[in-house]
């Protein structure tokens, strides 16, 4: 339910800015959901005892100044319908939304072991070459043993690992006798 929400405001938003201020918002909205994850700023957004004039005058101070008018009324409305809460769905949906528009998508490698920026750029050229899309990876460490990349928004995920591999091994060899 909150999706749906979100994807309302993220359409209104898109249809306001032009494809520069959508990059500014983006930022933006992208620094509020950030401090979202702070406990401190959550319970603040979320306590029913604080006003949602306060809510709203707090979010825009950690902006500085930078938001020209149109950002500055949508966070307004955002606090006036009681939806400050909904700004990292909305800012996840608005990262999505423009990484299709342009066909440019970020994915994650999962790893113990760090790889090189060769090794980055080959996986990066193969998902290119299947999907037409250009894919940039960030690699997290993990204690899987093997390789995982995953490209959420386009549904791609792809396993690599010591253990399964050396599982097929042995059925294969155990059909084959």
């Amino acid at each position: 339910m909150e999706e749906l929400i979100a994807k309302r405001y993220v359409q209104a938003l898109l249809s306001i800015a032009d494809k520069d201020e959508r990059k500014v918002y983006i930022k933006s909205l992208n620094g509020i959901a950030k401090s979202f994850e702070s406990p401190e700023v959550s319970a603040m957004i979320k306590a029913p005892i604080i006003s949602s004039d306060a809510k709203v005058d707090a979010v825009l101070s950690a902006l500085e100044k930078k938001a020209d008018e149109k950002f500055v009324n949508f966070i307004k409305i955002l606090g006036d319908k009681k939806r400050l809460d909904l700004i990292p769905a909305i800012a996840e949906i608005l990262n999505a939304q423009v990484q299709k528009e342009n066909n440019k998508y970020d994915g994650v490698i999962n790893s113990k072991e760090t790889l090189d920026a060769d090794e980055i750029k080959k996986l990066e050229a193969t998902l290119k070459r299947y999907t037409g899309s250009t894919i940039k990876l960030n690699q997290e460490k993990s204690d899987l043993d093997g390789l995982r990349v995953a490209v959420d928004d386009l549904g791609i995920e792809v396993n690599f690992s010591k253990e399964r591999v050396k599982e097929q091994l042995i059925d294969f060899i155990m059909k084959s006798q």
